[in-house]
C-alpha cells in the first residue's frame, strides 16, 4: 500500500532510450508468447500479460548487468 499523499510517476532518465525501451517491450512480448497491441495502449491487456513482459524486461535487465559487472575489474569501473 502507498502512503497517503505520495505518488508514483514513470520518470524517463535517459530520454534517447524510450524508443528502444517500447521497441523491446514488443520484442520481449513476442519472445514469451503475449500479443502486443496493435494500437500500443497496453491498457487492455490483463494484469497478467502485462505484469510477465515487465517481469520478464527486469529479469534480462538484470542478467545484463550481473554479465557486465562479472566482466569488469574494479580499475575499469
Amino acid at each position: 500500500m502507498m502512503a497517503q499523499g505520495s505518488s508514483t510517476s514513470n520518470i524517463i532518465v535517459v530520454r534517447e532510450a524510450k524508443k528502444a525501451m517500447d521497441q523491446w517491450k514488443y520484442e520481449v512480448a513476442n519472445e514469451i508468447g503475449v500479443q502486443p497491441p496493435a494500437d500500443g495502449y497496453w491498457g487492455n491487456l490483463s494484469s497478467r500479460d502485462c505484469g510477465a513482459v515487465g517481469g520478464h524486461m527486469v529479469r534480462k535487465m538484470i542478467e545484463m548487468a550481473e554479465r557486465s559487472m562479472a566482466g569488469s575489474t574494479p580499475q575499469n569501473r
